[in-house]
């Protein structure tokens, strides 16, 4: 370096003049000059010693303060003094270049880091990173959103609320995949864990992905409904049709023509068969056409609406039959003005449904009541919750009421609650139920 071999040689120099010096001063003495010139070389040697220790010690103190600022990552710190010695401006430049590419290396690296950030914590995908004593050094907000967390520090804090997907973590294995079930409010959700091990910085890290799958399961599944109820109403259909239609032909031939050559009592036996037949025919027919409109529900066409003019509807719709009944119809709305983005014909199919459901499982008890109650959730969606106080659903019958064809019901079709669960997937939304029989049962829907 040009500073290096500056100040190498006006070292070289200093202690020659200074060796040369005191030769001088030497000579003086022994060959007893005058007195006066002796003092001058020693003052002058005098004046050399402190002025050799003020460059060392001006250079050291420049240095000294420059690898602190390195040490402590402060590079703030500014060399802007001016100084007429060449060395030490040599000094000054090189210490200024190397703070200089310190600092903007520092700038790269946060700007670096900063955007690392963002695309992490605006990942879709949940991201968690733990140390192998359970210490979290990584979480992004998807994942704090799919585990209903603020802040979490330690994996011991999940113990009581993911308990499951604590023991998970715990022991999932470095490309592992795990399938967890988390319930919130109700609501439940598949969550796909992955996990991979990385060392950074010396440090064993175990690095997890959550993925939610409950929405594309949940299409999946209907998907898959509504394609075998396609074909088997196109094969049921395809075959009744033409029983049905020759069921009334014969029929009407057999009470026009045939009289003359089968005997009367045996005209009536077919003529009642063929009646059979055929408004069995027209009632399985009227059976399938039910079952296709889990396969033709309309687009929502979405706007904004009041939640109270949804309630008002069910309101006109079932006050009067309540009323009749003993039934208690309530309704809340917090905020009063709450509003939802949504088909309102839709909704309000869902809501009909829901509310026939609820006013079937109230029927005949004392100090019956049906709820209906709007509100927003904790992270800020619209749930409108259907409420009663009837005998409920029974544990075993939970997760299957949302299955087509399914019902507890002995005169029900299956398809009420099928049909309010797909209407709510168009939304974006779900649907759920929580149940304590004999207590209360409550349908939630999230918007």
């Amino acid at each position: 370096m040009k500073y290096l071999k500056s100040y190498r040689s006006q070292l070289i120099l200093r202690f020659l003049l200074l060796f040369f010096s005191m030769f001088t001063m030497s000579y003086f003495i022994v060959a007893k000059m005058i007195p006066m010139l002796t003092v001058l070389v020693g003052l002058l040697i005098l004046w050399q010693v402190v002025s050799l220790f003020r460059v060392m010690e001006q250079t050291n103190r420049e240095l000294a303060r420059f690898i602190e600022a390195t040490q402590n990552a402060d590079f703030t710190q500014t060399f802007s003094r001016k100084y007429s010695n060449k060395s030490y401006a040599a000094l000054h430049k090189t210490l200024v270049d190397i703070m200089a590419k310190f600092k903007n290396l520092r700038t790269e690296k946060e700007a670096q880091y900063r955007y690392l950030q963002t695309v992490i914590q605006h990942l879709g995908i949940g991201i968690l990173a733990f140390a192998n004593d359970g210490a979290i050094e990584l979480i992004n907000k998807a994942a704090k959103r799919l585990l209903n967390l603020t802040h979490l520090r330690h994996l011991h804090s999940l113990k009581d609320s993911h308990f499951d997907f604590y023991e998970t973590l715990q022991h999932i294995k470095r490309g592992e995949k795990r399938l967890v079930k988390f319930t919130y409010n109700d609501n439940v959700s598949q969550i796909i864990v992955h996990a991979t091990d990385f060392i950074i910085a010396g440090k064993a890290l175990k690095l997890v992905t959550l993925q939610d799958i409950q929405g594309e399961l949940d299409e999946k599944e209907m998907e898959a409904w509504q394609n075998l109820i396609r074909v088997l109403t196109h094969e049921i259909m395809n075959s009744i049709t033409p029983i049905s239609s020759l069921a009334a032909t014969a029929s009407s031939l057999v009470s026009s023509e045939s009289k003359t050559t089968i005997p009367a009592d045996h005209i009536e036996d077919v003529q009642q068969a063929l009646v059979t037949i055929q408004k069995r025919s027209d009632a399985l027919m009227n059976f399938v056409d039910k079952y296709r409109s889990l396969t033709r529900i309309p687009r929502p066409q979405f706007q904004i609406i009041p939640v109270a003019t949804l309630f008002n509807e069910i309101e006109n719709l079932y006050n009067d039959a309540f009323a009749t009944e003993n039934i208690n119809l309530i309704t809340r709305i917090e905020p009063s003005r709450l509003e939802v983005t949504a088909d309102p014909e839709l909704v309000e199919q869902v809501l009909i449904n829901l509310t026939v459901n609820a006013r079937q499982a109230v029927l005949g008890r004392a100090k019956a009541q049906v709820e209906l109650y709007g509100f927003l959730g904790d992270r800020g969606h619209v749930i409108i919750e259907v409420s009663d106080n009837g005998s409920g659903i029974d544990g075993e019958n939970l997760e299957k009421i949302f299955i087509p064809f399914f019902t507890t019901k002995k005169t029900g079709s299956g398809i009420g609650l099928s049909l309010c669960r797909q209407i709510m997937r168009l939304h974006g939304g779900a649907v759920s139920v929580h149940s304590e029989p004999n207590i209360r049962t409550t349908f939630r829907l999230r918007f």
